[in-house]
This record gives C-alpha cells, structure tokens and sequence, in this order.
C-alpha cells in the first residue's frame, strides 16, 4: 500500500511551479484560469489572484480562438501532448522582449506546449499550458540568416559598382536561354563599354576613373526593370540581360542609356568629365547553340560601334 502525500510535496511542486523559467497556465474547460505562475505573472504584469478564474481569451485577445480551441480539443480527445514552434508561429500571447542580448526582437518568440491533466477519475478537466521563451534562439537564427543573405549578396555583386559580377549575370543569362529554348520568349543582350575610358584615367586619375564607373552602375540601375539582370563585364565594360524583350526594344534601351549618359556630368575634385558610351545589341531571333553565342554576337556589334566613331548603338544582323 502506497503511503499517502505528505502536503510539504505539493508546496514543493508550487514552488517548483514558481520559479522555473517557463510560462505555466492550467486551464479548465471552459478556458478559465486555475493557475498562473511568476512567469505569467511578471510578462502580463497581471498578478495570479487577478488572474484566476479569468476567461483566458480575455487577457490574451490577440490569441486565434479557434486555432487555439481546436488544439485543446485535440489534446483532450487523444490524451496526449501538442505542441507549436516558433518557426511556425511566432508566438502564442504577445509578451514583449526584455532580454538584453536579444533586445532587437519586438517580442518574445515562444514554443509551447499543451497537455493534458487527468483527474482521479481519469478524466480530463484541465490543460496545462507550458511557454518557453525562445528568443534568443530566434534572434542567432535570424542573425545567421541575414549574415548568410549578405554573404550572397556580396558573392554575386560587384564591389565597386554595386551591379551584379560577371559570374552572376552570365549564369542568369545562361537561365533566359534555357527558358528561350523551351517556350520561344525573346531575350536580348546589351553590352557597352566608356569610350576613351583610359584617357579618363591618365587625365582625371583612377580614382575619378571609379567615380565615372560608379555614376554609370547608377544610371543603369534607373533604367533597368526588375527583371532584368544588369551586371558588370569587367573593367569599364558592362551587360544587361533584358527578359522578354526583341532586339528591337533592347535597341531602344540602348538608346535611352547612350543619351543618359552623354548628358552625364561627372564632377570629381572641382573637374567636370564628360564622356559616352559604345552599345552591342543582340538577341536570340536567329539560331543558336549556345548562351555564349549571345554574348559573341553582342560584343561583335559593340566592337562595330567603337569601330564606326563611338557613341553609337549597332546591332547584331
């Protein structure tokens, strides 16, 4: 015969209840609190006589009641344990986030757990809700995220320019041939280059020579759509990959950057520097083997424009 529970335990498990670091709420059936410990007590700053016998969805209105009821009644049913994380859903009541290391988060993020509390008669007349305060998970999680987005960013931008790097665009580029190879849908390649751009750099400095490149990555990113990809080819050299676009619309961005850019001032050191473009325009109206063959096609008239005297858009026939 078991010996009967000496009282000191329950004080034991209430002060155990009180003063572990997880939100502790029992509920019964009708959603009312029976419980509410130091935890609850010091997020909601509602005190746990204030809180007893409350309708729980009136002190946590921002809780999705029918969610929430439909778990309970899972638990109940099953006579087993349920469960959220935080990836899933933020939070189950709103607390704010008070702890330093993670203050950037605007509140605290929670896992939870629901489970059921039979009686003597083994039923189920309670729930007991467990909170976990997991924002400092949280806040590694999306720190790592954000240093693995920039980590992209950089491997694929350039630094001066801020435009895609070689490696980058060719590989979009290598994407729209595919997709122009299975559906048919124009693609068109622009690449340009500064003229007399080593006259810049022995007249002005390379430093202004970076200066005049930088302000051409701007003009470009003005022109550009957000489905294209807009890259830089090396040196003072630069591609646009425009998607669903004919050679004869690329012409007319062509056009648009060339008068951009002969209308450009660049001022570095009190010196104003003037300069233009030599543009390439092909697109994939004509067969082809390979993305490469674009880029061949497009340089061809880029190199035909330099040849005729500069500042010119040719394109590829």
């Amino acid at each position: 015969m078991n010996d009967p529970i000496d009282l000191n335990e329950f004080h034991w498990l209430l002060a155990i209840v009180q003063s572990i670091d997880v939100g502790v709420v029992v509920l019964d059936r009708d959603y009312c609190v029976q419980v509410w410990n130091a935890f609850m007590e010091n997020r909601s700053g509602v005190q746990p006589k204030d809180a007893h016998n409350q309708y729980f969805f009136n002190l946590f209105p921002e809780i999705d009641r029918q969610w929430f009821r439909r778990k309970v009644e899972s638990v109940v049913t099953l006579g087993t344990p349920a469960f959220t994380v935080w990836e899933q859903r933020p939070y189950l009541v709103r607390f704010k986030n008070y702890q330093p290391i993670t203050g950037q988060e605007a509140f605290m993020y929670q896992n939870t757990t629901l489970f059921p509390l039979r009686s003597t008669d083994s039923k189920i007349n309670h729930i007991c809700l467990v909170i976990y305060d997991v924002t400092d998970v949280a806040a590694n999680r999306h720190q790592l995220q954000a240093a693995n987005a920039q980590l992209q960013q950089l491997s694929s931008t350039d630094r001066l320019t801020g435009l895609y790097n070689r490696g980058h665009w060719e590989e979009n580029l290598k994407v729209a041939y595919a997709r122009h190879q299975r559906y048919g849908n124009a693609t068109s390649l622009v690449m340009f280059d500064i003229d007399h751009f080593k006259r810049v750099n022995d007249t002005y400095g390379h430093q202004a020579g970076d200066k005049v490149i930088e302000q051409v990555a701007r003009l470009v990113r003005e022109h550009v759509r957000d489905t294209d990809v807009a890259g830089r080819y090396g040196g003072e050299e630069f591609a646009v990959v425009l998607s669903d676009t004919d050679k004869s619309g690329a012409r007319d961005f062509a056009e648009r950057l060339r008068k951009a850019i002969e209308e450009l001032e660049v001022l570095h050191n009190g010196q104003s520097i003037r300069f233009t473009i030599s543009l390439g325009v092909a697109d994939l109206s004509q067969p082809s083997t390979n993305y490469t063959d674009l880029i061949t096609w497009a340089d061809h008239a880029l190199y035909a424009s330099k040849k005729v005297g500069r500042n010119r858009v040719t394109v590829y026939e």
